[in-house]
Parts: C-alpha cells; sequence; structure tokens
C-alpha cells in the first residue's frame, strides 16, 4: 500500500505503542501574496511517549521538501527518513521530541493550505482544510483521529493580514513587513480538526453569554469573516442569530459547556465542502454569503449548516471517533441536530424536516441502492475508503436513523444519553459500542438487536399499505408489509387521507405503531370507511421507501397539489413532500413511467407552497428529463416544461420567491427560440416581467443558457465578465465558454481538466459542469472512449479531491445507451486490480447508468 494511503492496521499499530504529548507548529507564510513562491516554511515540534522503546514508527507528511528532522536530539538525514509521505523514526525512546522543518506546497485543489487570489482587489487568502487527511500537508504530525493532543499554532504573516486558528490569539508581534501572531494551546483535539486561516479578511464580531447551573459564566467571543470584497453581501447578524439560538439550544440539551473557547465561523473561497468543523474555527463555503437574491430555502441550507458544525463541537471534536469506521458517530449525528435544532432552538426556519424528508434522504435513498452501499458503520480499510464515505449513507442515512432511534428509546432517554456520552468520553475517542452503553442506560432499552439492523447491514426497506374492505367500504385489515433484506424493527405513523369539500387532501386518522417481519396489521384501522390515501410513514419516523395502494395511487394523480396538513393546502405540508419523495422513487425505480412523473409537476409544482420542494421538483424534473425519458419523448417534455415554467413564472407574485425559483427553472429548460429570446431580452433589458430583478447570478443563469444553445458568444462572456470581474464570475463564465456547442469549447474543456493540473479546484467544477450538458450529447460522444483510458492515470496523478470530480463528473451519464453500459462493463472487467475507490466511483456511475436505461425502458412502453 503506498505510505500516503494509511491503513486500519497501521494506525492501529502506531496507537498502541504511541501517545502524544503535545504539537508546536510555526508556519512561515509571510511571503504568500508572492505567485512566485509555491511553498511555506513548518516548523514542526511533537513531544510524545512510546510504549515499546527501541521500537520503530513514523510520522505523516506529505511536502515537497524536508529541510531537516532531529529526534531526541540526534539529526537524520532527510533523504533516508522521508519518502514524500512518511517520515521514519527509529530507536524511539520512552519519551520523544520531534523536530520536523519543511517546506510545504501551497494548495490549488482545496486540500490541505489553501492559497486564493481574488481577481476583484488581488489580495490573497489562505484557508486550510484537512478532514480526513491531509494536515499532513501543512505540518508533520501522526495523521490519525485517536492521537489527540494540544496544539500550540504560531503564524508569520504579512502585517496587514489577520491570521484565526483553533484557540484564541495569545499575542502578536510586529516584524515589519509582517507579523507573528501567537495562539494558545488548543484543548486536546485530532489532527485533522485544527485549522489556520490568514489573510485580510472582514471580520464582523459579537458576543455570547450564559450562565451555567452551577452559578459560573460562560463567555464565547463570537467573529464571522469572508473576504473583503464580499463584505457588502456578508449578513453576519443574521449569521451570528443563528449561532446564538445554536448555542443556547445545543448547551440546554447537551449539558456540557462549550469546551472550545472562541467561536469564529470564516466564509472562504474555492472550498471543496459545505463547511468543516474545526473547533474555535469553523470554515464554510463562501458561496453562502448570497451575493445575488436567493430563495427561503437558500438561507435555511444555511442555517442548517451552521447548527450541523455546532453540534459537531460535542459530536466529533468533544469526543471522536477512533477510526473512520465509525465516522457516523459525528457525521450522523450532525446531520440529524442540524435539522432537530432549525426547530428546537426557535429559528425562523420551520420547514427543516420538510427539507430533511424531500433532499437529504433523497441522497441517502440513491446512495443506499448502489452496488457500493455500505453499513452506516462502515469497514473502512484507509485513508480512500475514508474519503469516500462522507455520503448519503453516513450522514442523511444515518441522521433518518437517529430519527427512528429518538422514537423508538424516547426524546428524553436519548438526549440524557448523549450527555452521558459527552462527561464521560470527553476528549477521548470512541466506538459504536460506547455510545449504545450510554443509550442502553438511560433508556432500559437493548439496542444490540437494533444497532445489528440499522447499523450493522445496508439497504433500504420498502413499505407497502394492503388494504382489504367489504361491500359496504369499511376496511377489513390494512396491513403494512415490508420489503428489502434485513427485515428491520421500524416505529411508524399510518395516516388516513380523505378529500375535503375544498378539494384538500386532509388527515383523518393516524396510527402509530411499531412494524416488524414482512407483514404487520394495523388494528386499529378495523371498520373505518376506506380512505382516499394511505400514507405509510407519515411524520417521516422512520427510513424507508413508500409504495402506496392502486387507490392511494389514483388519488395522488389527481389531489397530489391538495395534500395537506392541519394548516391547509397552501401552507407547506410535511406529508406532501413525502408523497412527492415516494412517486419520485417510484419514478427512479423504473416502476412509475417518466411521464407519469412529469405530469404531476406539470399539474400540480404550481401548486406547492414550499419554495424548497418546489426547487427540488425542478432538480428532478431536470433529470428525468435528462437520464429518464423516453428518447424519442424528451422534445415533447422538454416544451412542456419550459411551458409550464414561463406559466407559472407569470403568475407568481413579483419578487417573490417561487418566482425566482421558476426563473431559474425556465433557464435551466429552454430550448425553444422564443424562451431563448425571452431570457435573452431579460438580459439586455427589452424584457420584463413585473417584480423579476435579473440581478448577478440569474443573468449567469440565463447566460449559461444560451451558451449551451449556441446564443452567446465568447465575446458577449467577456463582456459580462468585466461586469462581474469576481471569483464568481470567472467560475460562471469558464462554464458558459465549456457549454458552448461546438466541438472545440469541448476540447478546451478536456485538455483544461484532464491533460493540464494547472486549474484550481473551483475552476475544475465549473469546466466539468460546463462540458457534460444533457442536450449535448452529440458532442461529448466522442469522449467516452478517452474517459475509460484516462481514469488510472487520473487517478495516480491528481490528488483525491480532483481525482473524484474527473471520474464524476466526465462519466458519460448522458450517453444512455447499452453500449455505454458495455463500455463501462468492459473497463470494470478488465480492470479488477484497479484502486477500490477509483472502482467504487466507476460502479456507481454504471449503476446510475443502468437505472436510467430501466428507466427509460418504462417510460417507452
Amino acid at each position: 500500500m503506498p505510505g500516503k494511503n494509511l491503513s486500519r492496521e497501521e494506525a492501529r499499530d502506531r496507537a498502541a505503542i504511541i501517545r502524544v504529548e503535545s504539537y508546536r507548529v510555526h508556519l512561515d507564510v509571510s511571503a504568500a501574496a508572492d505567485p512566485g513562491r509555491p511553498t511555506f516554511r513548518s516548523t514542526t515540534r511533537i513531544s510524545f511517549d512510546c510504549a515499546e522503546p527501541g521500537a520503530t514508527s513514523f510520522a505523516d507528511l506529505l511536502a515537497p521538501e524536508v529541510v531537516s528532522v532531529e529526534l531526541n536530539g540526534l539529526a537524520l538525514d532527510p533523504a533516508e527518513v522521508f519518502d514524500g509521505a512518511r517520515v521514519t523514526l527509529p530507536v524511539l525512546a520512552a519519551h520523544n521530541e520531534l523536530t520536523v522543518v519543511a517546506e510545504c506546497a501551497y494548495s490549488r485543489t482545496g486540500e490541505g493550505l489553501h492559497r486564493f487570489v481574488d481577481p476583484a482587489d488581488g489580495e490573497t487568502y489562505l484557508y486550510t482544510h484537512y478532514e480526513p487527511a491531509d494536515a499532513r500537508r501543512v505540518f508533520a504530525n501522526f495523521e490519525q483521529p485517536d492521537l489527540k493532543a494540544p496544539f500550540t499554532f504560531t503564524v508569520t504573516a504579512p502585517a496587514a493580514w489577520d491570521v484565526y486558528a483553533n484557540a484564541v490569539q495569545e499575542r502578536i508581534t510586529d516584524e515589519g513587513a509582517a507579523r507573528t501572531w501567537e495562539f494558545a494551546p488548543t484543548r486536546p483535539i485530532s489532527t485533522y480538526l485544527t485549522a489556520v486561516v490568514a489573510g485580510p479578511y472582514h471580520v464582523v464580531r459579537d458576543h455570547y453569554t450564559r450562565e451555567l447551573p452551577d452559578g459560573t459564566r460562560l463567555e464565547i467571543p463570537l467573529a464571522a469573516t469572508c473576504r473583503r470584497s464580499l463584505a457588502p453581501h456578508f449578513d453576519a447578524d443574521e449569521i451570528l442569530t443563528v449561532t446564538k439560538q445554536g448555542l443556547d439550544f445545543f448547551h440546554q440539551e447537551f449539558d456540557y459547556p462549550y469546551p472550545f473557547g472562541k467561536y469564529d465561523q470564516c466564509f472562504v473561497p474555492e472550498y471543496n465542502i459545505g463547511a468543516m468543523e474545526n473547533p474555535g474555527c469553523v470554515t464554510f463555503r463562501e458561496e453562502f454569503v448570497f451575493r445575488s437574491k436567493v430563495t427561503e430555502a437558500a438561507y435555511e441550507s444555511r442555517a442548517n449548516v451552521i447548527l450541523h458544525e455546532m453540534a459537531h463541537m460535542w459530536f466529533g471534536d468533544l469526543v471522536t471517533m477512533k477510526w473512520w469506521d465509525d465516522l457516523w458517530l459525528k457525521e450522523s449525528f450532525a446531520d440529524f441536530m442540524g435539522s432537530y435544532a432549525q426547530i428546537g432552538a426557535g429559528t425562523r426556519y420551520r420547514s427543516a424536516w420538510i427539507t430533511f424528508a424531500n433532499r437529504r434522504k433523497a441522497w441517502a435513498y440513491r446512495q443506499d441502492q448502489f452496488p457500493t452501499t455500505h453499513p452506516i458503520t462502515a469497514d473502512i480499510r484507509d485513508l480512500e475508503d475514508a474519503k469516500l464515505n462522507f455520503d448519503g449513507i453516513t450522514y442523511a442515512k444515518g441522521a433518518s436513523v437517529l430519527k427512528q432511534l429518538v422514537a423508538y428509546v424516547g426524546r428524553d432517554a436519548f438526549f440524557e444519553g448523549a450527555r452521558a456520552y459527552f462527561r464521560k468520553h470527553a476528549f477521548g475517542n470512541t466506538v459504536l459500542t460506547d455510545l449504545l452503553d450510554a443509550l442502553e442506560e438511560t433508556s432500559g432499552r437493548d439496542l444490540r438487536a437494533w444497532s445489528a439492523a440499522w447499523l450493522q447491514t445496508s439497504g433500504v426497506n420498502t413499505l407497502t399499505p394492503e388494504l382489504v374492505h367489504d361491500a359496504e367500504g369499511r376496511i377489513t385489515e390494512l396491513a403494512v408489509r415490508q420489503d428489502g433484506t434485513p427485515l428491520r424493527p421500524h416505529r411508524i405513523a399510518v395516516g388516513l387521507y380523505d378529500l375535503a369539500e375544498d378539494g384538500a387532501l386532509l388527515r383523518t386518522d393516524r396510527y402509530e405503531l411499531d412494524v416488524a417481519g414482512e407483514r404487520t396489521v394495523v388494528a386499529a384501522a378495523a371498520g373505518r370507511p376506506v380512505p382516499a390515501l394511505v400514507l405509510v410513514n407519515d411524520d417521516d419516523l422512520t427510513y424507508c421507501k413508500v409504495r402506496f395502494d392502486e387507490r392511494s395511487l389514483e388519488t395522488l394523480r389527481t389531489g397530489l397539489g391538495g395534500l395537506a396538513d392541519e394548516a391547509g393546502p397552501d401552507a407547506p405540508s410535511l406529508a406532501r413532500a413525502l408523497a412527492w419523495s415516494a412517486v419520485w422513487n417510484l419514478t427512479r425505480d423504473g416502476l412509475m413511467p417518466t411521464r407519469d412523473y412529469l405530469d404531476l409537476v406539470l399539474r400540480f409544482a404550481g401548486r406547492e407552497s414550499d419554495v424548497g420542494v418546489l426547487q427540488s421538483l425542478h432538480q428532478q424534473a431536470d433529470s428525468a428529463l435528462a437520464v429518464y425519458a423516453d428518447p424519442a419523448r424528451r422534445a415533447e417534455y422538454a416544451t412542456a416544461l419550459a411551458e409550464c415554467a414561463l406559466r407559472e413564472l407569470s403568475q407568481a407574485a413579483p419578487g417573490s420567491d417561487h418566482q425566482l425559483a421558476w426563473a431559474r427553472f425556465l433557464a435551466d429548460t429552454a430550448e425553444r427560440a422564443d424562451h431563448l429570446q425571452l431570457l435573452r431580452g431579460l438580459l439586455d433589458g427589452t424584457g420584463r416581467i413585473d417584480g423579476l430583478t435579473v440581478d448577478q447570478e440569474l443573468r449567469w443563469s440565463f447566460w449559461l443558457a444560451l451558451a449551451s444553445h449556441g446564443r452567446a458568444s465568447a465575446e458577449e462572456l467577456a463582456a459580462e465578465l468585466e461586469r462581474d470581474n469576481t471569483a464568481g464570475g470567472r467560475r460562471q463564465r469558464a462554464q458558459c465558454l465549456a457549454a458552448l456547442p461546438t466541438p472545440e469549447a469541448k476540447a478546451a474543456a478536456w485538455a483544461a481538466v484532464v491533460d493540464s493540473d494547472e486549474l484550481p479546484n473551483a475552476l475544475v467544477e465549473a469546466e466539468i459542469a460546463g462540458f457534460n450538458r444533457p442536450g449535448q450529447r452529440e458532442l461529448t460522444a466522442p469522449y467516452a472512449a478517452p474517459y475509460f483510458e484516462a481514469l488510472e492515470t487520473v487517478w495516480a496523478e491528481r490528488s483525491i479531491e480532483i481525482a473524484m470530480r474527473i471520474v464524476g463528473g466526465f462519466f458519460p451519464r448522458y450517453q444512455t445507451t447499452p453500449e455505454t453500459l458495455a463500455a463501462t462493463d468492459a473497463w470494470l472487467s478488465t480492470r479488477p486490480d484497479a484502486a477500490p475507490a477509483l472502482r467504487r466511483l466507476v460502479l456507481e456511475c454504471r449503476d446510475d447508468l443502468a437505472r436510467a436505461l430501466r428507466a427509460q425502458e418504462c417510460d417507452a412502453q
């Protein structure tokens, strides 16, 4: 195994003999603004003990050059002990002092210490991102989560900058053109949780205070930062309001004081993920700083991420998994808490569980049906496995299962178990049984069987109602049939819905029960009149795919838009979101023709009051059109969707979120000349829709539509970039250029990403998105063979983050033909020894393609 791909066994062996006392890390980034300086000086001093004096071990480091290595006062030759990924540590003593001086590389991929130059003002910004194992790109360390230690960071940077790290600043020393920031030691944390953010960031400060039960006063300094050029768009007050609400909620529920001193939240450029829970210094993708109008769903999503990362301060930072097998011990909990806390903390976002049911669980259902699916508690052999397991199972399925667990053991027992878990394992590392022990003690339930069924097996169950009635139309038996392997215990609610006089579908009865085995009878429903609709898993208590009996499905065909909760059909409805989720799963499974799903969207999406659900419907309709529709009917469907978008856009309330959502959907679906001409008119001012502000982000959406259909020139896109010469503008222009429907545009995008390693991560993403457009199948078809030829080289030569984007992004997903499936199978069959993580990605792409072919066959019948 390559040295940079640390295995679980190697980590276990090292943890058996090494105990880290402390790290002292000095980073000199004073020349970071010089583009000719590709590296920075990193000096690391590690104090650690060895349980087997005389043993040999290793430290981790990924660096272009090691200047010196000193172990216990003895200089070691870097040429002998450093192999590019590891520093060999021979003849260890009982107590050891290691000093490593290295020239480490600035990153363009978002891994390690990322360097970004703002095109708006020329300023340079730095930030780190490490999970799961990229701290070794910045300083020498023992890169595994169970070797926790206190970290003391010192950073030398340009004098005009600010520097942020996990702990509070202790002192700043002026050194002319540079300054040195010294930070206090952290509490014991894992290497992947350390962080440094540096640059001329705009900052807004605040303070949080709380009286603790013991009478002491908790004081937490707060800060929110972004690039200076984004400051006019930075709604820090809203961010800090959610932050304070979250701190109130988690202190109340977890009863363990926030342990990391301050709470900085840094919104950083070209970030690969949504956010990262570095204690005391949380980093977020700066797309959460909204440059243009967005819908309420975007604000809700940001609040969810803020609370998700805050939950990690306890689940993940205070108590950390021992190895990546138990990644779910932090991610599942944070994903669950992100939604739970939005309601519990009293934020203004009241649709959290609707969004969870409609968006997050869709991610989980997709991932859990791949041939590469895995249990929530996974078998993580090495770091490449770990990187791929930040997926819909670890996050959304795990969160769904925790929601089921709360229903199973009870809310009070669940949170009391969490409190006991924090108290017992603070600043330590845990495995699955540690959590189960705590929950068993507080709930009195035996959770071993529950764990075996839910956490240690893979796959999703399907729950289907079976209804028998008599001649008078009364239920003689209502049962729930469970399919899938293994059969699991479910705590569910079954809702019965009938039509009201105004046409709304309202719940008339609700039965909560435990489902076990293949068939469970809902005894309390006997004798009740047959309802118009039976909704299994009402209130979304469990994780399952929902099916319908024929009567219920027919009811949805004519009345889905009227399905309502107690507040009525014009209010956001969890029941309606669940029904939309169910019909989408039927479509993906090839059990409902795509035309029927799109007909539901055409008829009822305009009545959807929850804008987050509406935007999900738009995305799913786009996917259905692109890959699930019968190719012979695509043009017909596309025109119908565009006409629907235009109609709803004209009827939406001026200036509303729904109006903006329909405008974006029109840009996604416009193909006819008149639709495209409308977009151009909105761009140049000759067209107008009352209340619709065509701001910068919406302008780029319209330009992308025009570019994709050959209605925009490179010169026009260059002119738009002059109007928006920002990082966001450069990404958007790159995507538009790659989307131009010419062989030259596709060749340029392919060469920029596959044949070169010069682009930063954000532009790689933009080029791929522009290259692979669903309406340009003929232009991208010639790249299917080169794609398979390039895979192993890409995987070997690129960082894993960029390699994953190329493998997933350039897969010929829109070449939905048996020939593409055969080519994928040929690659898999002839590459049995390819990297397991690479094979997994290709297998998942292959499964999506096979599913698309089945759905197309269903739609063609």
